[in-house]
Formats: C-alpha cells, sequence, structure tokens
C-alpha cells in the first residue's frame, strides 16, 4: 500500500492499530498483604538453610539439584543467588566431570547453565554396547524428559547430544501422540516440552505455568511454594505499575495521529523488556529499555516504510550531530522522534548521573548511532538499485536487526557489575555478542522474508538455522572468560530470552 501526500508517494505497511487502548494506563495499588515482606523473609530462610544443609551432606546432592531446579522454575532464583552459585560451584568442585549419582542430564543442565564446562560424556551411561541407546529408556518418561532437556545446552561438535535429542523427541512425540497416556501426570509436561524446552522459555512465564504443577507435586517444598506464590503476586505489582508509567510516558506523544503510519505498540515493548530481565533490582533498566524498544520501532517504520532516501539522509545525519535540538530541515514526523530520543537519553542521564554512571549513555549513543548507519546503509543500496554481496548483506544486517544496539542499551543501570571493559567488550563484535545477534538475526527472517521455495521448506530451513544458532551460542556462552559471569548471564544469556518473542512485532 502507498499513500499520496504533497506529492510524495510513500510505501505504508498498514499496521494494524494498537488493542489495549488505555486501560494499562492507570494503576490501581493494591492493598498489600500484612507482613507480607517478613513472611518472604522467613521463607526464604528456610529455603536457604535447606540449600546450603543439603550441599554439605553428599548424599543429598541430586536432591539439592532438583530442589535448585524447582527453584529457578518457580521463578525466585534472585532470592537464592548467592546460595545457587555456591552449591553448583562446590558440585563442580567436588566432582568435576564425574557425576555418579541421579538426575545425570539434570546436573548437566544445571551446571551448563551456569557457566560450568562439564563433559557430555556422562551419557554414554545411557547407551549399550552397540553404540544405541538403551531401550529401556522409553518408557521411563522422568528420565526421558531431564535428557531431553539437558540436549539443549549442547555445544558445537557434541554428537552424542544431537543423537539424544532425535532419540527423546521421537520417544517423547510417540508419548505425545498416545490417546491411552492422556491422562498421565507427564502428558502435558511432554507436550510443553516439545513445544518449547526449559531453556527457551521466559522464566516469568514458566513460573505462571511451573507453580499450580508443583503444587501437585507430593515432594514438594512447602516453603519454596509459598515463597513462589508470595514473591510473584508482589513482583506482579512492581511490573504492573512501571508499564503504567511506560503507556502514559508514550501516550503524551500521541502516535496515532501525529506519527500514524508507525507501530504503537507500548504494551508489546515492555513486555519485550520484562522478558530480557523481570527481577525487581532491574525496574529502572526495565522502563528504559521498553521504551528504547519503542523507539526502535519507530526508526524501523521511518526507514523501512515512510520516510523517503532525502529525508532520511537529513535525519541520519541530525542524528550523528546529537544536538540537543532538532535540525530545521527535518519534516515534522522526524522532528518528533528526533525529541523523543533526546527525552529518553536526558532522562536516562538524570538518573544516572545520581549514581555516578552517565557515562554509560555514551556507549549506548554510539550503538545508536551505529545502528541509524546501517539503516542508512540499506536504504542507500535500496535508491541506487544496488544487490549487495551476501558478506556485504550480513556485515550490516548484523546491525541493523537492532539487537547489539538493544543488547547495550540493556546494561544501563544494571549497577556496578557493569563497567567500561562491560561496554568495550559489547561493542567490539566479541563472538558472544555476534552469536546472539545472528541467533535473532535467523529468527527475524523465519517471519519477515518469502522465499520461493514452498512455506514448509522455507520454515524447516530457518528451524535448523535456529538450532545451529543456539549451540553456537551456548558454545561462546561456555568458552567467553573476557568479562564476568553477571555480564554474560544477566546481560547476554538471559537476554537471549526475548528471540522466545517473534523480532517482529506487528
Amino acid at each position: 500500500m502507498s499513500i499520496k501526500r504533497d506529492a510524495v508517494i510513500r510505501p505504508v505497511a498498514n499496521f494494524p492499530p494498537d488493542i489495549w487502548g488505555d486501560q494499562f494506563l492507570i494503576f490501581n495499588q493494591q492493598q498489600e498483604q500484612d507482613g507480607v515482606e517478613q513472611m518472604i523473609k522467613d521463607f526464604k530462610e528456610e529455603v536457604s538453610r535447606e540449600i546450603l544443609t543439603m550441599m554439605d551432606n553428599p548424599i543429598q546432592h541430586a536432591n539439592m539439584l532438583k530442589l535448585i531446579d524447582s527453584i529457578q522454575r518457580l521463578g525466585v532464583a534472585y532470592y537464592f543467588e548467592y546460595e545457587i552459585d555456591q552449591a553448583l560451584r562446590h558440585i563442580f568442585d567436588a566432582y568435576g566431570d564425574n557425576w555418579t549419582f541421579a538426575h545425570a542430564s539434570l546436573w548437566f543442565r544445571l551446571l551448563r547453565q551456569q557457566g560450568f564446562s562439564v563433559s557430555c560424556d556422562v551419557f554414554n551411561q545411557y547407551k549399550d554396547k552397540d553404540g544405541a541407546f538403551k531401550e529401556s529408556l522409553k518408557n521411563d518418561f522422568p528420565l526421558l524428559l531431564e535428557l531431553y532437556e539437558a540436549t539443549f545446552m549442547r555445544v558445537p561438535g557434541e554428537v552424542i547430544l544431537d543423537e539424544a535429542l532425535a532419540f527423546t523427541r521421537t520417544c517423547l512425540g510417540d508419548v505425545a501422540s498416545d490417546p491411552v497416556m492422556r491422562n498421565s501426570y507427564v502428558f502435558t509436561e511432554i507436550q510443553e516440552a516439545l513445544k518449547q524446552p526449559l531453556h527457551k522459555r521466559l522464566t516469568r512465564l514458566e513460573a505462571l505455568r511451573y507453580i499450580p504443577f508443583y503444587e501437585q507435586q507430593a515432594s514438594r517444598n512447602e516453603s519454596l511454594l509459598k515463597l513462589a506464590k508470595l514473591g510473584f503476586n508482589l513482583l506482579q505489582s512492581l511490573h504492573k505499575k512501571e508499564l503504567s508509567q511506560v503507556c502514559m510516558r508514550w501516550k503524551d506523544y500521541d502516535l496515532s495521529n501525529n506519527l500514524p503510519y508507525a507501530r504503537n505498540r507500548p504494551v508489546e515493548c515492555y513486555f519485550w523488556a520484562l522478558a530480557v530481565y523481570f527481577k525487581p533490582h532491574y525496574s529502572v533498566s526495565r522502563v528504559f529499555l521498553a521504551r528504547f524498544f519503542l523507539l526502535q520501532t519507530l526508526f524501523d517504520d521511518t526507514y523501512d516504510a515512510y520516510g523517503t532516501y532525502e529525508e532520511l539522509v537529513k535525519f541520519t545525519e541530525a542524528i550523528e550531530r546529537w544536538s540537543s535540538r532538532p535540525s530545521d530541515e527535518l519534516p515534522e514526523n522526524m522532528k518528533l522522534i528526533y525529541r523523543i530520543l533526546m527525552n529518553l537519553f536526558g532522562e536516562m542521564e538524570e538518573t544516572m548521573s545520581k549514581e555516578g554512571k552517565s557515562f554509560h549513555l555514551n556507549y549506548i549513543k554510539e550503538a545508536m548511532i551505529e545502528y541509524i548507519q546501517s539503516y542508512m546503509t540499506e536504504a542507500k543500496w535500496k535508491n541506487e538499485g544496488y544487490i549487495p554481496t551476501m558478506e556485504e548483506h550480513l556485515k550490516v544486517s548484523y546491525i541493523s536487526i537492532g539487537y547489539k544496539c538493544a543488547l547495550i542499551a540493556g546494561f544501563a543501570a544494571m549497577g556496578n557489575v557493569i563497567t567500561h571493559d562491560s561496554f568495550e567488550w559489547a561493542l567490539s563484535d566479541t563472538p558472544l555478542v555476534y552469536a546472539c545477534c545472528r541467533l535473532c538475526r535467523t529468527m527475524d527472517d523465519i517471519v519477515t522474508h518469502e522465499y520461493g521455495v514452498s512455506e514448509q521448506e522455507t520454515y524447516e530451513l530457518f528451524i535448523r538455522r535456529v538450532e545451529d544458532a543456539w549451540i553456537e551460542l551456548n558454545g561462546e556462552f561456555i568458552a567467553c572468560k573476557d568479562v564476568k559471569l553477571p555480564i554474560t548471564h544477566e546481560g547476554i544469556h538471559t537476554f537471549v530470552e526475548m528471540t522466545t518473542i517473534p523480532f517482529n512485532i506487528n
């Protein structure tokens, strides 16, 4: 679709309107239960003591891993970061690659998730003398599920885990299609695992799903269950307040009238930021990142679906200058976007100056300019009718996907763990950052491109590419020793959860 305005023919994507209206503008603070903070503190102490007690008793180490898994799936691992790190480090130091207890797959997955490079040789115990997986495994559904989930932590070259994935996927698929098993307690777990493994789920949504499931288990830890419910509701209240702030601030710009060609998606962008990090101490970062995603959406629609080449040249030059006021040469819609950009960075600078961290924004500005320049390169190619080589295309699209820019913006206000070196590391296109961007680029290509083959063939091709990208990402995560674990884990590994949401928000 194109529209003609002032003798200029513009391509318009004709995005559907925002479906949420104003329902999130007002935040009604619910009355907190009396003593809820004290109850949370008491339950935390009980569970913490249990972890530390188990850590001192080798007989309980397998059960300790089960407890840690439940803590993570219930979405309250942020209450026990120290205890979990100490427990898993103790397991690694005590056993190395020689884990001989039950739940070997769980041991492997939890330690890999924590950044420990444990060997996949532990899975040889599941094979017979002929090198095939044992027939007896097919009837052990909990073990099959654990093994299946462990395969998604594999790195390049781990053939046994490639084989284990094929084996467990087939076995679990047979169970999921067997009507006799429909009433089995593991049936739903298997179906959901096949649809989306744990490694690719959003922590917050998994908690919402897992709490009622955990409540039905005879082996549940009552203190942990109560903590999960209280913690979820308390944090949900904070998230609702933040969403209200984002929607209220965004409504001030009246985009439906001022930028009718662009997507107006404050709720989706906040949820996107929530997928990156949901923990309470990242509140400032989360609100900033949600607004940053909204800004990226405006840039995307302006460069791809509205601006003329001449307008985009002037717009790009204005952003490169980074003046406090937009150029008078810009059309009104671009002046507004420029003001939104300056307002966001100005507000964030004021907030971060109080912490002595305003220098963070210089790195984010650098990433933003690089991002905009990649858009301009693509616009120039289109204007000149130039068909880039594959190498040229990948070099630019790696940036224009916006993931690297958003990743660096996500470092803002993360606290003392983020330093000059953290930003320099991310800006220098390290292998781990590149692996994240490659994964995001491939995910986006699934939903935004059409090709000269059948839709099913295209889908299967890109699914394989996505799987390869995940494997590469796992390898880089384990191999990366340039920065501390909190940066790779919080800033990169959990950030990649956003790729479980389609990057293309329509």
